[in-house]
């Protein structure tokens, strides 16, 4: 008996009875076996106490008792299955060809071996000359046979209209829905407007900027969740975004602060759009695996990109040099540098081991630093597809978002576990361990970090519906205002104006604060 069926008994004697301490015995005794495993000789001395021996208390724990009858179960299927498997392998046997003489080389009874056939009476040979019935032909048949018996198969006409539908993906289809397409004078939305308080042409991060107080202005027009959010480079009087409706949207800043055109071509949720240096063109990626260009401007589809796995993150190359090439962080865990010109893949870095989250250029755009989810970050030198610089510690977390900061030296990085961490972006690439920025909750989501144009300030998502702003010297949380009721995943800075911001989440609508 082991110790505790020792105590149960004790208790169960009742409050009568006079509690004895533990004996030596009683604590060396084993949880599990017999009372005492070293008695061996003595128990054999003893007399019979069933018909093959001498049998003593063991205690042996349920879980124990309920593997070993499940392996004994277990046991008996296998050996009547054992019979049936050994009549099915001999009638197999059965069909097959002689294994031949060793001596025959050529001709009636030479030796195969084990390459012996078997008798195919159940299969039909087909011809060198017959080709083999394309897919849509085997529908068809399959179609054509079903109406013919009146069997109801529901899932054949979903699979074709399927296929149908991953088709035509290529069709890409652009509407203007603003009030007027041109002004005055003929120019369109792209044309940066000059008759505002404001000088939108100046150097971003040229003013003083201020965290926001106020909401100002929301956008309605996605009906699912956003999943980036991009203003205009230089100007930022447009704003683009790709939501999980599959579509792309572009939005006036000022004036009308209208819907001005909407992309539709992807059949999946985006992931990610960005705008080349210029805002001519740009890249929308999507879980339907395809990466596609656009003209900003008339909407047409440019180009299509795809190696058949999943985009997370697409970012053009800002150096007016390589201004035709772009770099996707893959699902599986690739770096593909791309031509937009050949639409060929130029360069490929492979050393993640996860898939890829973010992808920043630093050092004046000589080289990038990737993160992935298998918690580590890579710098690289562009075109050259080994990492300068690898940084994998015990205690990291998935870093999901990057932000660089505008004076070029750090990088702010969003991670998983509700912290924002600054690496330096030259050639140490170390962490700064003095600037960390806490206070929000953003486990579980790819919630953006944006740094101020002037460097002053960080901001933030939350999951709980709130935007965060931090000092950047001090990494003392500025400001706190709630501004949806669900996460809000996407953050940015107005490259002009001092202190306006622009948040976006799963509500679907993008809010503007100043």
């Amino acid at each position: 008996m082991a110790p505790q069926n020792a105590l149960i008994a004790r208790q169960a004697a009742g409050p009568d009875h006079a509690v004895v301490p533990y004996t030596a015995e009683d604590l060396s005794r084993p949880s599990q076996g017999p009372a005492n495993p070293f008695k061996d000789e003595v128990n054999s001395l003893k007399r019979k106490n069933v018909l093959t021996g001498y049998a003593e208390e063991t205690y042996l724990s349920e879980h124990t008792f309920r593997t070993q009858l499940r392996s004994l179960e277990r046991g008996d299927r296998q050996i009547l299955g054992g019979v049936a498997a050994k009549e099915e392998a001999a009638r197999i046997r059965a069909k097959r060809q002689k294994k031949g003489d060793a001596a025959v080389v050529e001709g009636d009874n030479a030796y195969v071996g084990p390459w012996a056939k078997y008798k195919q009476d159940d299969y039909e040979d087909v011809g060198e000359d017959e080709e083999l019935a394309s897919d849509e032909e085997y529908e068809e048949v399959e179609e054509e046979e079903a109406v013919e018996s009146g069997a109801v198969i529901p899932a054949l006409p979903q699979a074709l209209a399927k296929r149908k539908e991953a088709e035509v993906m290529g069709e890409e289809t652009s509407k203007f829905e603003g009030s007027e397409q041109y002004d005055y004078q003929g120019r369109t939305y792209m044309h940066v407007p000059q008759d505002l308080d404001i000088d939108l042409r100046k150097e971003a991060g040229s003013e003083k900027n201020y965290v926001p107080k106020k909401f100002v202005h929301a956008w309605k027009g996605h009906t699912k969740a956003i999943a980036a959010v991009r203003f205009f480079p230089g100007s930022g009087h447009l704003l683009l975004s790709g939501s999980a409706d599959t579509t792309v949207k572009i939005w006036d800043v000022y004036h009308q602060k209208e819907l001005l055109r909407t992309y539709s071509g992807h059949v999946k949720a985006l992931s990610d759009v960005t705008f080349n240096t210029d805002g001519t063109q740009f890249l929308s990626a999507s879980y339907d695996r395809m990466m596609k260009l656009w003209d900003t401007e008339t909407g047409k589809c440019i180009n299509r990109f795809t190696t058949g796995k999943t985009p997370h993150v697409v970012k053009f190359n800002p150096n007016p040099e390589h201004s035709n090439e772009f770099l996707a962080g893959m699902s599986d865990k690739k770096i593909i540098q791309f031509d937009i010109r050949t639409r060929e893949i130029v360069q490929e870095y492979d050393h993640h081991l996860a898939a890829i989250n973010t992808i920043t250029f630093v050092d004046e755009n000589r080289r990038f630093m990737t993160t992935s989810d298998d918690k580590s970050l890579r710098a690289w030198d562009y075109n050259i597809p080994v990492p300068i610089k690898y940084i994998a510690e015990p205690y990291m977390y998935p870093m999901t978002r990057a932000s660089a900061h505008p004076s070029g030296k750090y990088v702010a990085y969003q991670s998983s576990d509700n912290n924002i961490f600054v690496y330096g972006a030259n050639d140490k690439f170390r962490q700064n361990r003095k600037k960390v920025f806490k206070g929000h909750n953003n486990a579980g989501y790819a919630i953006d970090v944006a740094c101020s144009p002037d460097g002053q300030f960080v901001a933030s998502g939350d999951t709980g519906g709130y935007v965060c702003f931090w000092d950047w010297k001090t990494c003392k949380m500025w400001h706190k205002m709630q501004a949806s009721d669900g996460a809000v995943t996407c953050v940015e800075w107005h490259p002009q104006e001092s202190s306006k911001v622009i948040t976006a989440g799963l509500d679907g609508v993008i809010k503007y604060w100043d």
